[in-house]
């Protein structure tokens, strides 16, 4: 016993109890000043809840007290006694509780400083819940449990604890008005194109559209092979080659000109998009590439070209099967980490839903894309969301994409703000070639020199501008978008 006795450990000291932050008086005067002046309410109920207060009694008279008032009611200690049950207060009863409220309260001038002092004291209490939580499941975390899972979770709670019940805002006056709205036009006289929005670099497409604006949610549909993940990752590319950013007056680091860009690629690999990405700007084929078949000064453009892009404000994420609550914390990481200006997901069809069973793939695709919309509002940026066509396009003679060609349409054309089409007719034409030496053969290859290298974006929604056609010029060797040369706009030639 002896040996036992020596061997042990000490006993632990005993733990110090440590109370949630929390500021008791602050909680009596401003329930005080609202009690002797129902005007105090209107200082804090746009930021302030009824759980926000640490003491349960104050939490309940707050919530009458805001009943009454938005009732049209006087909130008084005399008329709020009846709302409240009868219990014991260290002494005093309710209706003598109110009372002493009344008596230490403070002036209407503090009612908002004191407000927030509760809010910012519930938001430390709120962070302390969540550092429990976490801190008990990993200690009892069930077998299936997924530790990834886990991180995301605490992402959710932890940006949705940031975002909720700001105190900024409210009303302002219409010279504040007038100086933001200046301060917007004179960020769009700065930015590539003179545009609202951010510049795709390609210009018919911006003058169309004004840019990308932030907060939209746009659709890029397109049948296998017509180039959407091209396109989406050519505006992606321009976007982040032209990102120019300067230190704002608080510290932080805002975008001026081009953006940062989150590009989630659930189908094609980092390495690939980065092929072909490198194809694109070094004008070599990316089958060259990837087989090597490059000499010394094709290899020398390959360096030119990576060693300008290195520095580009691009991050990949090629993770495949994700689901939409994955992608959002993920968006949310990377504009807390890194900043973001917009976001690209190819493709809708390859996100989950949070699956509950008897739900079928249309009211999943519904939850993805209310999910895509509701993010781009959040984070306030464009999300170009790629999402492919239905076979039915084929067994049309025009084959040009309409919005009910959208695979589970309903709710991706009414959660979009922008729906557009990407149609080449000669990926069509190419594949529909006559017998060579006959008639139909020489008309054919009229037709292909015709349209050789022409690609259309078909705007079929747009919710704050026009819809219409856009040419472009596509390159298919090195997967890249380009302005469309209109033969008026040429040079005149010599002959």
């Amino acid at each position: 016993m002896a040996l036992l006795a020596s061997i042990a450990p000490p006993a632990a000291p005993e733990e110090t109890l440590r109370l949630a932050p929390h500021n008791i008086e602050a909680e009596q005067a401003l329930l005080g000043a609202i009690m002797v002046h129902n005007e105090a309410y209107d200082r804090v109920s746009d930021f302030l809840r009824p759980d926000h207060f640490y003491e349960e009694i104050h939490a309940r008279i707050f919530e009458v007290a805001g009943k009454l008032i938005h009732a049209g009611k006087l909130a008084s200690a005399i008329t709020m006694r009846t709302f409240l049950p009868d219990q014991d207060l260290g002494g005093l009863t309710v209706a003598q509780y109110l009372v002493r409220l009344t008596q230490g309260a403070t002036t209407i001038i503090n009612a908002g400083e004191y407000g927030r002092v509760i809010y910012d004291l519930a938001l430390r209490r709120n962070l302390i819940v969540i550092g429990e939580d976490m801190v008990n499941l990993a200690f009892d975390a069930p077998v299936e449990a997924n530790p990834r899972s886990q991180i995301e979770d605490a992402e959710r709670k932890l940006f949705a604890l940031a975002e909720s019940g700001r105190y900024e805002g409210g009303f302002q006056s219409f010279s504040q008005a007038l100086v933001t709205a200046m301060d917007v036009a004179a960020k769009a006289y700065e930015r590539d194109g003179h545009l609202s929005g951010i510049a795709t670099g390609l210009t018919d497409l911006d003058r169309q559209m004004g840019g990308l604006q932030k907060s939209d949610l746009i659709v890029l549909a397109g049948r296998p092979g017509m180039g959407k993940t091209a396109l989406a990752t050519n505006i992606a590319f321009n976007i982040a080659r032209a990102w120019r950013g300067q230190r704002a007056a608080n510290g932080d680091m805002e975008t001026v000109n081009g953006g940062i860009v989150g590009f989630f690629s659930l189908e094609m690999s980092a390495e690939q998009l980065a092929t072909r990405i490198i194809a694109e700007q070094s004008g070599i084929p990316s089958y060259k590439i990837r087989r090597g078949d490059i000499d010394e000064r094709d290899f020398e453009a390959l360096t030119d070209a990576v060693r300008t892009m290195q520095e580009i404000p691009l991050y990949i994420d090629q993770t495949g099967g994700i689901s939409i609550a994955q992608l959002t914390a993920r968006a949310r990481r990377l504009k807390r980490q890194h900043g973001l200006d917009m976001i690209v997901v190819d493709y809708i069809q390859l996100l989950s839903g949070a699956a509950k069973k008897g739900d079928n793939r249309v009211q999943e695709v519904t939850e993805i894309t209310t999910g895509l919309k509701a993010l781009a509002k959040e984070l306030d940026v464009p999300i170009i969301a790629l999402s492919q066509l239905s076979r039915q396009v084929e067994a049309r003679d025009d084959k040009r994409p309409q919005l009910s060609d959208l695979r589970e349409s309903g709710s991706i054309e009414q959660d979009a703000d922008v729906v557009m089409f990407v149609f080449r007719e000669e990926y069509y034409l190419k594949n529909r070639e006559p017998k060579p030496g006959g008639d139909d053969h020489l008309k054919w290859q009229t037709e292909m020199e015709k349209i050789h290298g022409r690609a259309e974006v078909i705007i079929g929604k747009q919710r704050h501008g026009p819809t219409g056609t856009v040419p472009l010029h596509f390159d298919a060797n090195i997967t890249r978008f380009s302005n469309l040369a209109v033969e008026d706009a040429l040079p005149q030639r010599f002959e």
